[in-house]
């Protein structure tokens, strides 16, 4: 089992930035990819960013790539998504979720085998 405890949620006037932390704990955080989702209110929940097991590859979301950057720690057992420039359109749920690593970054949620609980963002037009 992964338990994981996202923070860093909150509102934000457009433009403006927010970091988001999710702490791991229980199974050796290193063997996991992890990744960050987000869901609107009446929208599917969508892939955001993902990082390695050594943080050496990511991928990002179209919408997100340029603003949005995700890192580890893997001392801390912590994954970060520092999130620039926000939009409105940003609004949502946001979930870290761990992907037992297999050499290839996931998108999908089904991929992902353990979530957190969220943290709400909500980006002020």
């Amino acid at each position: 089992q992964v338990q994981l405890v996202e923070s860093g949620g909150g509102l934000v006037q457009a433009g403006g930035s927010l970091r988001l932390s999710c702490a791991a704990s229980g199974r050796t955080f290193s063997r996991y990819a992890m990744g960050w989702f987000r869901q609107a209110p009446g929208k599917e929940r969508e892939f955001v960013a993902a990082i390695s097991t050594s943080g050496g590859t990511t991928d990002y979301a179209d919408s997100v790539k340029g603003r949005f950057t995700i890192s580890r720690d893997n001392a801390k057992s912590t994954v970060y998504l520092q999130m620039n420039s926000l939009k409105f359109e940003d609004t949502a749920v946001y979930y870290c979720a761990a992907d037992l690593w297999v050499g290839v970054l996931h998108t999908a949620t089904r991929r992902y085998d353990y979530w957190g609980q969220g943290t709400q963002v909500t980006v002020s037009s």
